[in-house]
C-alpha cells in the first residue's frame, strides 16, 4: 500500500532536494521513542525542515550505536535542541541558529506537524512566520543582523585584499552573491530569507558528492605530482632506493583480507556477527534494519548507512600505518555509500526504506558478489591527461606567484633604497641643526664679557666718546673685577 500523507510527499522529492536530517527532534522534551521502528512513521515537524536543509554528505565517524541527536541542551523553554553535523557551508551557523530558534515557537512547530515537504520546498511554510511570537521574531532579526554584519567583514577583508585599500564598497551590490538570505532587507528575518536560506541550503549540500569527488582527484593529482618531482630531484642510486621503498609500501597496503561489496549479505552477515554479535546462521535482514535504523524513523539515512562500512574499510585503513592514506579512505566510504544508494534506493529519494532494503535482498546479487569490492587504489581519480592538465595549471600558478614575489621584492628593495634616502636627509639635517646651534652658541661667547674668578662685574670707563654706559652718568661699563681687598670688590 502506498505511502500517504507527509512521508509521500518526502519520498515525492526530487533527489537534488531531498537531504536527509542527521537529527530527529522530539516535539517534547524527553518524549518516548517508537516501540516499532520497522513500521514506516511519518516524517514531519521540525525533522522535516531539517531534512530539507541537514543531510549533508559529509562524512561522520561512523558508530552504530552512537545516537545522531543530543537532545540534552536546552533553549530554556524545555525544547531539546539538536547539535547538527557539520553542514561544510560557509553560513552553516547561520542556518542552524534559524532553525534552533524556529523549533522554540509553540505555532511555528504546529504547523511544521501538519506540513508536508511540498509546503516547505514551495514555501508555502515560510509565510508561517508571520504569526510567531515577537520574541522569536526579534531573535531572528538579530541572527539576520549578526549574519549580514559578517558577510560584510568577509567582503571587505576579501576586496583588501584584492585592490587598494580605501575604496568605497557597494555592500548591497556585493551582498546580491550570497544567496541564503535578501540582501535588499538586511535587518529584518522575513519569510523570503526562510525561503532562501532552505532553497540555497538544500542545493548547496546536494552538490557535495560531487565537490568531494573533485577535491579528492585534486588531491591524489597533487600527491603524484609531488612524487615525481622528488624522483626527479635525486641521483640515481638515491631514486633507485626511494621507488623501492614505494613499492614496498604499496605492496603491504595491497595486502588486506578480502573487502565485501557493500550491501551484499556478507557484508551485512559481518556486521551481524562481529559488531552486533548474533549469531551469522540466524541472520534476519528485517531484524537487521531495525538495529540499525538508530534514531527509529523507519528509514536508514546516508550517515546510518555509512556505519555500516566500518569494518570493511579498517580491513584497508590503519592510521597507524605509512602506507594507508586516511584522505583516501574517507573516499571509500563515499564510493560505498553511493554503491549501496544506487543499488537499494530504487526512488532515488537518498533514503533506505524497509521495503527497499527487503527487496535488495531478494537479488541475485546480494549474494554472489563475485572477488569482492575494488577498493580506490584499482581506480585510478585521474588520467595521464588529467595529470598534465593539472601539472601546467600548478605551473601556471608558480610562475604567477614567483612574479609576484618578484614584484614585490623590487618594491621591498624601492622601499628600502627611499627608506635609505630618507634617513640620509634625515642625518644632514641633523648635522645641519647641530652646527647651527655651535654657530650661535659660539656668538653668544663672543659677545659676553669674559667672568672675573668670582664671576664679579666691574666697571670701566669708556675712553671713546659717545654717552655713558649703562647704569653710569659719566661713562663708562661694567666688566668683571680682576680681584677683591678688604673684602670691596673694584676694578683696578
Amino acid at each position: 500500500m502506498p505511502s500517504s500523507g507527509p512521508r509521500a510527499a518526502l519520498l515525492l522529492l526530487p533527489p537534488l532536494l531531498l537531504l536527509r536530517a542527521v537529527l530527529a527532534v522530539p516535539l517534547e522534551r524527553g518524549a518516548p521513542k517508537q516501540e516499532s521502528p520497522a513500521t514506516e512513521s511519518p516524517v514531519s515537524g521540525p525533522a522535516l525542515l531539517s531534512s530539507q536543509v541537514f543531510a549533508s554528505g559529509t562524512t561522520i565517524p561512523a558508530d552504530s550505536r552512537r545516537p545522531w541527536v543530543d537532545t540534552s541542551p536546552t533553549d530554556g523553554l524545555g525544547v531539546g535542541l539538536p547539535i547538527f553535523a557539520d553542514t561544510g557551508l560557509y553560513y552553516h551557523r547561520y542556518l542552524q541558529e534559524v532553525i534552533n530558534v524556529l523549533e522554540t515557537d509553540g505555532h511555528f512547530r504546529e504547523k511544521l506537524q501538519a506540513a508536508n515537504a511540498e509546503d516547505i520546498k514551495s514555501g508555502k511554510l515560510s509565510r508561517e512566520l508571520d504569526f510567531v511570537s515577537h520574541h522569536v521574531r526579534t531573535k531572528l532579526d538579530e541572527l539576520k543582523r549578526q549574519e549580514v554584519s559578517r558577510l560584510r567583514m568577509l567582503l571587505k577583508a576579501k576586496m583588501d585584499a584584492e585592490q587598494e585599500p580605501n575604496v568605497q564598497l557597494d555592500h548591497l551590490s556585493l551582498l546580491k552573491q550570497f544567496e541564503h538570505l535578501d540582501p535588499q532587507n538586511q535587518h529584518t528575518f522575513e519569510a523570503r530569507d526562510l525561503e532562501l536560506l532552505i532553497q540555497t541550503a538544500t542545493r548547496d549540500l546536494a552538490q557535495y558528492d560531487a565537490a568531494h569527488h573533485e577535491e579528492f582527484k585534486r588531491y591524489e593529482m597533487l600527491k603524484e605530482h609531488e612524487r615525481r618531482r622528488y624522483l626527479e630531484s635525486l641521483g640515481e642510486e638515491q631514486r633507485k632506493e626511494a621507488e623501492r621503498k614505494l613499492e614496498e609500501q604499496q605492496r603491504r597496503h595491497r595486502e588486506h583480507p578480502k573487502v565485501n561489496v557493500p550491501g551484499s549479505q556478507a557484508q551485512l552477515k559481518e556486521v551481524w556477527e562481529e559488531l552486533d554479535g548474533l549469531d551469522p546462521n540466524r541472520f534476519n535482514p528485517k531484524t537487521f534494519f531495525i538495529l540499525h535504523d538508530i534514531n527509529s524513523d523507519g528509514v536508514l539515512d546516508e550517515q546510518e548507512l555509512e556505519a555500516l562500512f566500518t569494518k570493511e574499510l579498517e580491513k584497508v585503513y590503519d592510521p597507524k600505518n605509512e602506507e594507508d592514506d586516511m584522505r583516501e579512505m574517507e573516499e571509500e566510504r563515499l564510493r560505498m555509500r553511493e554503491h549501496v544508494m544506487k543499488n537499494v534506493d530504487t526512488n532515488q529519494d537518498r533514503l533506505v526504506t524497509l521495503e527497499e532494503f527487503l527487496a535488495s535482498t531478494q537479488r541475485k546479487e546480494f549474494g554472489d558478489t563475485g572477488e569482492g569490492w575494488e577498493t580506490v587504489e584499482m581506480h585510478p581519480a585521474y588520467t595521464e591527461e588529467e595529470l598534465r592538465r593539472f601539472e601546467e595549471e600548478l605551473a601556471a600558478r608558480e610562475a604567477e606567484l614567483n612574479a609576484k614575489a618578484q614584484r614585490l621584492s623590487q618594491e621591498t628593495e624601492a622601499l628600502g633604497r627611499s627608506q635609505g634616502r630618507l634617513e640620509a636627509q634625515k642625518r644632514e639635517l641633523q648635522q645641519a641643526v647641530l652646527q647651527m646651534e655651535q654657530r650661535k652658541q659660539q656668538q653668544q661667547n663672543q659677545n659676553s664679557p669674559a667672568p672675573g674668578p668670582e664671576g664679579q662685574l666691574q666697571f670701566h670707563p669708556d675712553t671713546g666718546a659717545g654717552g655713558g654706559g649703562l647704569g653710569t652718568p659719566g661713562g663708562g661699563s661694567w666688566w668683571p673685577i680682576l680681584g677683591s681687598e678688604g673684602g670691596r670688590s673694584w676694578s683696578a
